[in-house]
Protein backbone atom coordinates (compact mmCIF):
# COMPACT_ATOMS: atom_id res chain seq x y z
CA UNK A 1 0.00 0.00 0.00
CA UNK A 2 2.72 2.58 0.87
CA UNK A 3 4.74 2.00 -2.67
CA UNK A 4 1.17 2.59 -4.54
CA UNK A 5 0.28 5.67 -2.16
CA UNK A 6 4.05 6.67 -2.76
CA UNK A 7 3.95 6.08 -7.05
CA UNK A 8 0.95 8.08 -7.29
CA UNK A 9 2.35 11.28 -5.57
CA UNK A 10 4.98 10.51 -8.41
CA UNK A 11 3.23 10.35 -10.85
CA UNK A 12 1.15 13.30 -9.66
CA UNK A 13 4.36 15.31 -8.50
CA UNK A 14 5.38 14.90 -12.14
CA UNK A 15 2.49 16.14 -14.02
CA UNK A 16 2.43 19.35 -11.77
CA UNK A 17 5.72 19.68 -12.82
CA UNK A 18 4.57 20.04 -16.28
CA UNK A 19 2.63 22.82 -15.51
CA UNK A 20 4.03 26.41 -16.30
CA UNK A 21 5.74 27.98 -13.82
CA UNK A 22 3.22 30.38 -12.75
CA UNK A 23 0.37 27.97 -12.21
CA UNK A 24 2.73 26.07 -9.89
CA UNK A 25 3.65 29.21 -8.27
CA UNK A 26 -0.11 30.36 -8.01
CA UNK A 27 -1.34 27.00 -6.80
CA UNK A 28 0.75 26.60 -4.43
CA UNK A 29 0.46 30.37 -2.78
CA UNK A 30 -3.51 29.80 -2.85
CA UNK A 31 -2.90 26.95 -1.30
CA UNK A 32 -0.72 28.15 1.45
CA UNK A 33 -3.56 31.06 1.66
CA UNK A 34 -6.33 28.15 2.38
CA UNK A 35 -4.32 26.59 5.29
CA UNK A 36 -3.80 29.56 6.93
CA UNK A 37 -7.52 30.61 6.08
CA UNK A 38 -8.22 27.32 8.39
CA UNK A 39 -6.35 28.45 10.70
CA UNK A 40 -7.75 31.81 11.48
CA UNK A 41 -11.32 30.08 11.42
CA UNK A 42 -10.35 27.90 14.00
CA UNK A 43 -9.06 30.55 15.86
CA UNK A 44 -11.68 32.53 15.49
CA UNK A 45 -13.83 30.03 17.26
CA UNK A 46 -11.97 30.31 20.88
CA UNK A 47 -12.08 34.28 20.56
CA UNK A 48 -13.77 36.16 23.60
CA UNK A 49 -14.48 39.18 24.19
CA UNK A 50 -12.47 41.94 22.58
CA UNK A 51 -13.17 45.54 21.38
CA UNK A 52 -14.31 44.94 17.93
CA UNK A 53 -17.24 42.52 17.63
CA UNK A 54 -18.82 39.83 19.64
CA UNK A 55 -16.95 36.50 20.74
CA UNK A 56 -16.75 34.10 18.22
CA UNK A 57 -16.78 36.44 15.07
CA UNK A 58 -16.83 34.37 11.87
CA UNK A 59 -13.52 34.04 9.48
CA UNK A 60 -14.01 37.73 7.64
CA UNK A 61 -14.71 39.94 10.94
CA UNK A 62 -11.90 37.86 12.38
CA UNK A 63 -9.37 39.33 9.62
CA UNK A 64 -10.45 42.40 10.19
CA UNK A 65 -9.15 44.08 13.08
CA UNK A 66 -6.08 45.48 14.59
CA UNK A 67 -4.88 47.42 11.86
CA UNK A 68 -7.25 46.47 9.03
CA UNK A 69 -9.50 48.83 10.99
CA UNK A 70 -6.83 51.77 10.62
CA UNK A 71 -6.83 50.99 6.72
CA UNK A 72 -10.85 51.05 6.61
CA UNK A 73 -10.85 54.29 8.80
CA UNK A 74 -8.52 55.96 5.76
CA UNK A 75 -9.92 54.61 3.48
CA UNK A 76 -13.91 56.25 4.52
CA UNK A 77 -12.85 59.21 6.04
CA UNK A 78 -9.12 60.29 5.14
CA UNK A 79 -6.25 61.80 7.08
CA UNK A 80 -6.94 64.29 10.18
CA UNK A 81 -6.10 68.00 9.32
CA UNK A 82 -5.52 68.83 12.72
CA UNK A 83 -3.58 65.80 14.65
CA UNK A 84 -5.40 64.57 17.93
CA UNK A 85 -4.07 65.41 20.97
CA UNK A 86 -4.64 64.77 24.56
CA UNK A 87 -5.20 67.18 27.53
CA UNK A 88 -0.96 67.96 27.94
CA UNK A 89 -0.85 68.30 23.97
CA UNK A 90 0.69 64.90 23.31
CA UNK A 91 -0.44 63.73 19.69
CA UNK A 92 -2.86 60.66 20.33
CA UNK A 93 -2.88 57.82 17.41
CA UNK A 94 -3.94 58.63 14.33
CA UNK A 95 -4.43 57.87 10.92
CA UNK A 96 -0.96 59.47 9.66
CA UNK A 97 0.73 56.24 10.61
CA UNK A 98 -0.81 54.67 7.77
CA UNK A 99 0.47 54.96 4.55
CA UNK A 100 -2.03 56.24 1.68
CA UNK A 101 -1.45 53.77 -1.40
CA UNK A 102 -2.85 50.97 0.64
CA UNK A 103 -6.15 52.59 1.30
CA UNK A 104 -6.41 54.84 -1.71
CA UNK A 105 -6.60 51.78 -3.98
CA UNK A 106 -9.16 50.03 -2.11
CA UNK A 107 -11.50 53.45 -2.46
CA UNK A 108 -10.82 53.32 -6.25
CA UNK A 109 -12.16 49.73 -6.28
CA UNK A 110 -14.85 49.88 -3.92
CA UNK A 111 -16.14 52.95 -5.99
CA UNK A 112 -15.74 50.66 -8.95
CA UNK A 113 -17.65 47.64 -7.95
CA UNK A 114 -19.55 49.02 -4.89
CA UNK A 115 -18.22 46.34 -2.54
CA UNK A 116 -17.97 47.00 1.04
CA UNK A 117 -14.76 48.90 1.81
CA UNK A 118 -13.22 46.44 4.27
CA UNK A 119 -13.83 43.16 1.17
CA UNK A 120 -11.89 45.69 -1.43
CA UNK A 121 -9.12 45.80 0.82
CA UNK A 122 -9.26 42.46 1.90
CA UNK A 123 -9.52 41.15 -2.09
CA UNK A 124 -6.61 43.96 -2.92
CA UNK A 125 -4.44 42.12 -0.39
CA UNK A 126 -4.52 38.64 -1.36
CA UNK A 127 -4.11 39.66 -4.96
CA UNK A 128 -1.22 41.54 -3.90
CA UNK A 129 -0.11 38.69 -2.53
CA UNK A 130 -0.51 35.95 -5.09
CA UNK A 131 1.79 38.67 -7.10
CA UNK A 132 4.05 39.34 -4.77
CA UNK A 133 4.68 35.05 -4.80
CA UNK A 134 4.84 35.17 -9.00
CA UNK A 135 7.32 37.93 -8.78
CA UNK A 136 8.88 36.35 -5.68
CA UNK A 137 9.54 33.36 -7.65
CA UNK A 138 11.04 35.47 -10.68
CA UNK A 139 13.33 37.25 -8.22
CA UNK A 140 14.59 33.90 -7.01
CA UNK A 141 14.75 32.41 -10.71
CA UNK A 142 17.14 34.90 -11.60
CA UNK A 143 19.76 33.31 -8.70
CA UNK A 144 18.78 29.17 -8.45
CA UNK A 145 17.01 26.57 -10.63
CA UNK A 146 13.21 26.14 -10.99
CA UNK A 147 12.71 23.28 -8.15
CA UNK A 148 15.17 25.72 -5.84
CA UNK A 149 13.32 28.92 -6.76
CA UNK A 150 9.44 27.00 -5.96
CA UNK A 151 10.89 25.82 -2.99
CA UNK A 152 11.80 29.04 -1.95
CA UNK A 153 8.72 30.69 -2.66
CA UNK A 154 7.00 28.12 -0.69
CA UNK A 155 9.17 28.90 1.90
CA UNK A 156 8.26 32.56 1.61
CA UNK A 157 4.46 31.96 0.88
CA UNK A 158 3.97 29.74 4.57
CA UNK A 159 6.23 31.98 6.73
CA UNK A 160 5.20 32.02 10.30
CA UNK A 161 3.86 35.99 9.49
CA UNK A 162 2.57 34.88 6.07
CA UNK A 163 -1.31 34.94 7.30
CA UNK A 164 -0.68 39.13 7.40
CA UNK A 165 -0.82 38.48 3.15
CA UNK A 166 -4.31 37.94 3.15
CA UNK A 167 -5.62 40.19 5.47
CA UNK A 168 -6.05 44.29 4.96
CA UNK A 169 -3.23 45.08 5.80
CA UNK A 170 -0.54 46.64 3.44
CA UNK A 171 2.22 44.27 3.83
CA UNK A 172 1.23 41.90 0.37
CA UNK A 173 1.37 45.73 -2.02
CA UNK A 174 4.31 46.40 -0.14
CA UNK A 175 6.08 42.91 -1.35
CA UNK A 176 4.86 43.29 -4.19
CA UNK A 177 6.37 46.27 -4.89
CA UNK A 178 9.71 45.77 -2.71
CA UNK A 179 9.99 42.51 -4.97
CA UNK A 180 9.47 43.99 -8.72
CA UNK A 181 11.73 46.83 -7.56
CA UNK A 182 14.60 44.40 -6.29
CA UNK A 183 13.92 42.41 -9.60
CA UNK A 184 14.54 45.35 -11.38
CA UNK A 185 17.72 45.93 -9.51
CA UNK A 186 18.92 42.49 -10.35
CA UNK A 187 18.23 43.30 -14.06
CA UNK A 188 20.13 46.38 -13.79
CA UNK A 189 16.95 48.08 -15.57
CA UNK A 190 17.13 50.79 -13.01
CA UNK A 191 14.79 53.76 -14.76
CA UNK A 192 11.67 51.10 -14.98
CA UNK A 193 12.38 50.19 -11.02
CA UNK A 194 11.99 54.22 -10.61
CA UNK A 195 8.25 54.70 -10.36
CA UNK A 196 7.92 51.38 -8.68
CA UNK A 197 10.12 52.65 -6.16
CA UNK A 198 8.60 55.74 -5.36
CA UNK A 199 4.88 53.87 -5.15
CA UNK A 200 6.49 51.34 -2.74
CA UNK A 201 7.55 54.49 -0.84
CA UNK A 202 3.96 55.66 -0.37
CA UNK A 203 2.57 51.81 0.49
CA UNK A 204 4.85 51.40 3.84
CA UNK A 205 8.15 52.94 5.15
CA UNK A 206 10.67 50.64 3.02
CA UNK A 207 12.48 53.66 1.47
CA UNK A 208 15.24 54.80 3.86
CA UNK A 209 16.88 50.94 3.82
CA UNK A 210 15.96 50.66 -0.22
CA UNK A 211 17.66 54.31 -0.92
CA UNK A 212 20.86 53.35 1.14
CA UNK A 213 21.27 49.92 -0.84
CA UNK A 214 21.02 51.67 -4.11
CA UNK A 215 23.45 54.35 -3.02
CA UNK A 216 25.31 51.12 -1.56
CA UNK A 217 25.36 49.57 -4.99
CA UNK A 218 26.62 51.76 -6.69
CA UNK A 219 29.67 52.71 -4.49
CA UNK A 220 30.29 49.18 -5.38
CA UNK A 221 29.66 48.97 -8.80
CA UNK A 222 31.62 52.19 -9.28
CA UNK A 223 34.62 50.55 -7.47
CA UNK A 224 33.54 47.32 -9.49
CA UNK A 225 34.63 49.17 -13.14
CA UNK A 226 37.35 51.28 -11.85
CA UNK A 227 39.17 47.82 -10.75
CA UNK A 228 37.85 46.12 -13.84
CA UNK A 229 39.50 48.98 -16.00
CA UNK A 230 42.55 48.84 -14.59
CA UNK A 231 42.64 45.13 -15.05
CA UNK A 232 42.48 45.48 -18.15
CA UNK A 233 45.02 47.63 -18.50
CA UNK A 234 47.37 45.15 -16.81
CA UNK A 235 46.31 42.52 -19.11
CA UNK A 236 46.66 44.64 -22.33
CA UNK A 237 50.31 46.09 -21.42
CA UNK A 238 51.05 42.24 -20.98
CA UNK A 239 49.73 41.32 -23.87
CA UNK A 240 51.00 43.88 -25.98
CA UNK A 241 48.45 45.65 -28.43
CA UNK A 242 45.80 44.85 -26.26
CA UNK A 243 45.42 40.98 -26.65
CA UNK A 244 46.26 38.14 -24.12
CA UNK A 245 48.59 35.87 -24.56
CA UNK A 246 46.39 33.44 -26.66
CA UNK A 247 46.01 36.35 -29.09
CA UNK A 248 42.34 36.68 -27.68
CA UNK A 249 41.12 40.42 -27.29
CA UNK A 250 41.83 41.85 -23.74
CA UNK A 251 38.38 42.63 -21.87
CA UNK A 252 37.39 44.09 -18.66
CA UNK A 253 35.50 42.34 -16.08
CA UNK A 254 34.33 43.21 -12.42
CA UNK A 255 36.32 41.10 -10.35
CA UNK A 256 33.14 38.85 -9.38
CA UNK A 257 33.11 38.19 -13.44
CA UNK A 258 30.39 40.48 -14.40
CA UNK A 259 30.73 42.93 -17.53
CA UNK A 260 30.95 46.39 -15.01
CA UNK A 261 28.50 49.40 -15.89
CA UNK A 262 28.77 51.23 -18.22
CA UNK A 263 28.78 55.36 -17.48
CA UNK A 264 25.14 54.97 -18.39
CA UNK A 265 24.06 52.40 -16.19
CA UNK A 266 26.26 53.72 -13.34
CA UNK A 267 24.04 57.30 -13.78
CA UNK A 268 20.64 55.21 -14.21
CA UNK A 269 21.64 53.61 -10.55
CA UNK A 270 22.72 57.25 -9.03
CA UNK A 271 19.41 58.11 -10.46
CA UNK A 272 17.72 55.51 -8.71
CA UNK A 273 19.56 56.10 -5.69
CA UNK A 274 17.72 59.97 -5.24
CA UNK A 275 15.13 58.74 -6.47
CA UNK A 276 15.09 56.55 -3.44
CA UNK A 277 15.72 59.19 -0.68
CA UNK A 278 13.23 61.27 -2.11
CA UNK A 279 10.48 59.01 -1.90
CA UNK A 280 11.55 57.83 1.36
CA UNK A 281 10.83 61.60 2.69
CA UNK A 282 7.61 61.90 0.23
CA UNK A 283 4.79 60.43 3.03
CA UNK A 284 6.62 63.03 6.14
CA UNK A 285 6.78 65.67 3.82
CA UNK A 286 2.79 64.89 3.13
CA UNK A 287 1.73 64.77 6.63
CA UNK A 288 3.77 67.91 7.18
CA UNK A 289 2.61 69.99 4.71
CA UNK A 290 -1.34 68.46 5.90
CA UNK A 291 -1.44 69.48 9.35
CA UNK A 292 1.41 72.38 9.25
CA UNK A 293 3.66 69.96 11.62
CA UNK A 294 7.27 68.98 10.37
CA UNK A 295 6.81 66.26 13.36
CA UNK A 296 3.68 65.06 12.26
CA UNK A 297 4.38 61.59 11.04
CA UNK A 298 7.45 60.70 13.54
CA UNK A 299 5.17 62.01 16.24
CA UNK A 300 2.40 60.06 15.30
CA UNK A 301 4.37 56.98 14.42
CA UNK A 302 6.27 57.07 18.22
CA UNK A 303 2.69 57.47 19.75
CA UNK A 304 2.56 53.26 20.05
CA UNK A 305 5.84 52.49 21.63
CA UNK A 306 4.63 55.52 24.23
CA UNK A 307 8.48 57.18 23.97
CA UNK A 308 10.30 59.52 21.68
CA UNK A 309 12.75 57.98 18.74
CA UNK A 310 15.95 57.42 19.96
CA UNK A 311 17.98 55.22 17.70
CA UNK A 312 19.03 52.25 18.86
CA UNK A 313 18.20 52.62 22.11
CA UNK A 314 15.53 50.50 22.00
CA UNK A 315 16.70 47.78 21.59
CA UNK A 316 19.37 48.13 24.77
CA UNK A 317 16.15 48.66 26.38
CA UNK A 318 14.56 45.15 25.41
CA UNK A 319 18.20 43.30 25.75
CA UNK A 320 18.03 44.86 29.70
CA UNK A 321 14.56 43.84 29.92
CA UNK A 322 14.84 40.31 28.82
CA UNK A 323 18.22 39.70 29.82
CA UNK A 324 19.34 41.55 32.85
CA UNK A 325 21.65 44.74 33.05
CA UNK A 326 25.24 42.71 31.87
CA UNK A 327 24.05 40.41 29.08
CA UNK A 328 21.06 43.07 27.95
CA UNK A 329 23.68 45.72 27.08
CA UNK A 330 25.63 42.81 24.99
CA UNK A 331 22.88 40.98 23.26
CA UNK A 332 22.12 43.80 20.23
CA UNK A 333 26.37 43.45 19.66
CA UNK A 334 25.69 39.17 19.66
CA UNK A 335 22.63 39.79 17.51
CA UNK A 336 24.45 42.16 15.00
CA UNK A 337 27.56 39.74 14.60
CA UNK A 338 25.56 36.61 14.45
CA UNK A 339 23.68 38.80 11.68
CA UNK A 340 26.93 39.26 10.23
CA UNK A 341 27.69 35.88 10.12
CA UNK A 342 24.79 34.66 8.67
CA UNK A 343 25.25 37.52 6.19
CA UNK A 344 28.72 35.88 5.05
CA UNK A 345 27.17 32.03 4.99
CA UNK A 346 27.90 30.24 1.48
CA UNK A 347 23.54 30.14 1.16
CA UNK A 348 23.36 33.87 1.55
CA UNK A 349 26.29 34.72 -0.65
CA UNK A 350 24.06 32.49 -3.40
CA UNK A 351 21.50 35.45 -3.31
CA UNK A 352 24.27 37.76 -4.63
CA UNK A 353 25.17 41.75 -4.45
CA UNK A 354 21.56 42.94 -4.50
CA UNK A 355 20.13 40.90 -2.66
CA UNK A 356 22.64 40.72 0.73
CA UNK A 357 23.01 44.57 0.39
CA UNK A 358 19.25 44.69 0.49
CA UNK A 359 18.82 42.37 3.73
CA UNK A 360 21.99 43.98 4.87
CA UNK A 361 19.93 47.77 4.83
CA UNK A 362 17.27 46.64 5.52
CA UNK A 363 18.02 45.07 8.80
CA UNK A 364 20.38 47.78 9.83
CA UNK A 365 16.80 49.95 9.41
CA UNK A 366 15.44 47.94 11.81
CA UNK A 367 18.32 48.32 14.34
CA UNK A 368 18.21 52.40 13.71
CA UNK A 369 14.51 52.93 13.97
CA UNK A 370 12.39 49.87 15.39
CA UNK A 371 11.06 49.52 18.93
CA UNK A 372 11.63 46.23 19.07
CA UNK A 373 8.16 44.41 20.22
CA UNK A 374 5.69 41.33 18.78
CA UNK A 375 4.79 43.45 15.43
CA UNK A 376 9.13 42.66 14.90
CA UNK A 377 7.89 39.41 13.66
CA UNK A 378 5.61 40.49 11.01
CA UNK A 379 8.21 43.57 10.16
CA UNK A 380 10.92 40.96 8.91
CA UNK A 381 8.59 40.14 5.68
CA UNK A 382 10.87 42.72 3.71
CA UNK A 383 13.74 39.62 4.63
CA UNK A 384 11.86 37.40 2.21
CA UNK A 385 15.19 36.58 0.30
CA UNK A 386 16.59 34.45 2.85
CA UNK A 387 13.80 32.26 2.02
CA UNK A 388 16.03 31.57 -0.89
CA UNK A 389 18.28 30.89 1.43
CA UNK A 390 17.14 28.80 3.36
CA UNK A 391 15.90 26.54 0.45
CA UNK A 392 19.46 26.37 -0.36
CA UNK A 393 20.78 25.26 2.80
CA UNK A 394 20.09 21.63 1.27
CA UNK A 395 18.15 19.74 -1.52
CA UNK A 396 16.81 17.06 0.97
CA UNK A 397 13.11 17.46 0.70
CA UNK A 398 12.92 15.82 3.69
CA UNK A 399 14.51 19.21 5.13
CA UNK A 400 12.82 21.22 2.88
CA UNK A 401 9.43 19.64 4.19
CA UNK A 402 10.23 19.97 7.41
CA UNK A 403 11.30 23.50 7.35
CA UNK A 404 7.59 24.48 5.70
CA UNK A 405 6.11 21.99 8.54
CA UNK A 406 7.67 24.25 11.24
CA UNK A 407 6.50 27.40 9.50
CA UNK A 408 2.72 26.24 9.10
CA UNK A 409 2.48 25.11 12.97
CA UNK A 410 4.38 28.42 13.99
CA UNK A 411 1.49 30.05 12.55
CA UNK A 412 -0.52 29.02 14.57
CA UNK A 413 1.34 29.93 17.49
CA UNK A 414 1.33 33.67 15.71
CA UNK A 415 -2.35 33.50 15.11
CA UNK A 416 -3.35 32.34 18.49
CA UNK A 417 -0.64 34.28 20.13
CA UNK A 418 -0.36 37.64 18.76
CA UNK A 419 -3.63 38.14 16.21
CA UNK A 420 -6.40 36.84 18.52
CA UNK A 421 -7.37 39.26 20.99
CA UNK A 422 -6.56 37.92 24.79
CA UNK A 423 -6.53 41.17 27.28
CA UNK A 424 -3.15 41.78 29.09
CA UNK A 425 -3.63 42.47 32.96
CA UNK A 426 -2.95 45.87 32.60
CA UNK A 427 -5.14 46.50 29.85
CA UNK A 428 -4.93 46.25 26.36
CA UNK A 429 -3.09 43.31 24.37
CA UNK A 430 0.29 42.41 22.28
CA UNK A 431 -0.30 43.78 18.78
CA UNK A 432 0.61 41.48 15.80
Amino acid sequence: MYAAVRARLTSAGARVSGWPWWVQVGGLYLAARLVSAWIFSAAALHQGVNPWFPPKPDYWSFINIWDARWYGEVLQNGYPEVLPTDAAGNVQENAWAFYALFPMLGRIFAGLTGMHPASALTLIAVLCGLGAALVVYSLFRQKATHTTALWGTVLFSTFPVSPVLQVPYAESLNLLLLATALLLVVRRRYLWAMPVVVLMCLSRPTGVPFAAMAGLLFLYRLWQRRAAGRQAEYAAADAGHGTTPHGTTAQSTTPDGTTPHGSSGLWSLAGLTAVSGIGALLWPVIAWVATGNIQAYTKTETVWRGRDLVPFKPWFDTGIQLFGPALGILAPFVFVALFALFMMSRPVAALGTELRLWCSCYMGYLLVFLHPQTSTFRMLLPLFPLALSAALISRSRAYRGAVVLMFLLLQIVWIVWLWAWAPLPGGGDYPP
